[in-house]
């Protein structure tokens, strides 16, 4: 299926199709009892400098962190692979480069690709306005080859700045790219799935596995207080918390002049001992997203 057919299916997909619909909860084909509250604590933007490597890393060996995507254009992503290729890492689509003064080009050269000085646009609605989707494809599929031959064990697929959840054409690119690299995918239930009820059968259909749910603080807030939230709440079924922490340094404060304390805050709540404690007590387990890739493609060759 090419990516223009996939938009075709995408749009007309009966919602009563349910020949691949799983009969089971996604925890139950984990291994888990269906009443068990499962959390993947993730870590985007890893490869996107070293202080964000720093970070990440300590989260992932010595914190609560339990994933991690690798932005594969960005300035520090052969290292992180390098530092992190036994982790439970990801590819995180990466189209935009947001940083005024801290860019980064595609790994295809493609021109719709870049803005006029040369780099990844900064924002989605460059990319959507401007970009081909046939340079869009091999990009993407670019950055997923180049992890691999990294040594990343790549275990799933998400989206920078949510650009592949937020548009119909990128989403239908996105199912196409989890399908045939047999790979789960974050979906965000306030972009393109929120329109349809009938999401778990649109990723089934593709035999795509995806988290019950997205869960993150609002944007550019500390993590902390959602995170425990999250914690508390310890919805059945499986839950991703989304984070982006970088060390606190030189480095990090002159690009990231927005962000950084925030970043940095979350940094130190993936090292918290009260987060560490109330997981603990709370009866959630943690994860990677490893198990998901492994339960999909146990489906698809079955």
């Amino acid at each position: 299926m090419n990516f223009f057919q996939g938009i075709k299916s995408f749009v007309s997909e009966r919602t009563d199709d349910a020949k691949s619909y799983p009969s089971r909860a996604l925890v139950e084909q984990l291994g888990y009892a269906s009443d068990s509250s499962i959390l993947i604590i993730k870590c985007d933007d890893l490869g996107s400098s070293g202080p964000a490597n720093d970070a990440i890393e300590r989260a992932m060996r010595d914190g609560i962190a339990t994933s991690a995507t690798l932005m594969v254009p960005a300035p520090s992503a052969r290292e992180a692979a390098r530092r992190c290729r036994d982790l439970d890492v990801g590819v995180h689509l990466t189209l935009t480069s947001e940083y005024p003064t801290y860019r980064w080009r595609s790994l295809t050269g493609a021109p719709s690709l870049h803005d006029t000085e040369g780099y990844l646009p900064r924002t989605t609605s460059e990319v959507w306005a401007h970009a081909e989707l046939t340079d869009v494809e091999r990009e993407c599929e670019a950055q997923i080859e180049r992890a691999l031959e990294w040594g990343v064990d790549v275990t799933h697929l998400d989206s920078h700045m949510d650009i592949h959840e937020l548009d119909r054409h990128y989403f239908s690119m996105y199912l196409a790219l989890a399908e045939r690299y047999r790979l789960p995918v974050r979906v965000r239930q306030s972009g393109i799935a929120s329109a349809f009820s009938s999401m778990p059968r649109t990723l089934a259909k593709h035999g795509v596995v995806s988290p019950d749910r997205l869960e993150s603080a609002p944007w550019g807030d500390p993590a902390r207080g959602a995170l425990m939230k999250c914690i508390e709440a310890a919805r059945k079924g499986v839950t991703e918390f989304m984070v982006h922490p970088v060390t606190a340094s030189e480095e990090l404060f002159a690009y990231d002049t927005e962000n950084a304390d925030s970043r940095v805050a979350d940094a130190e709540c993936l090292m918290d001992e009260g987060v560490k404690a109330a997981i603990a007590v709370s009866g959630v387990s943690l994860i990677g997203f490893r198990p998901l890739r492994e339960a999909m493609r146990s489906r698809l060759a079955a």
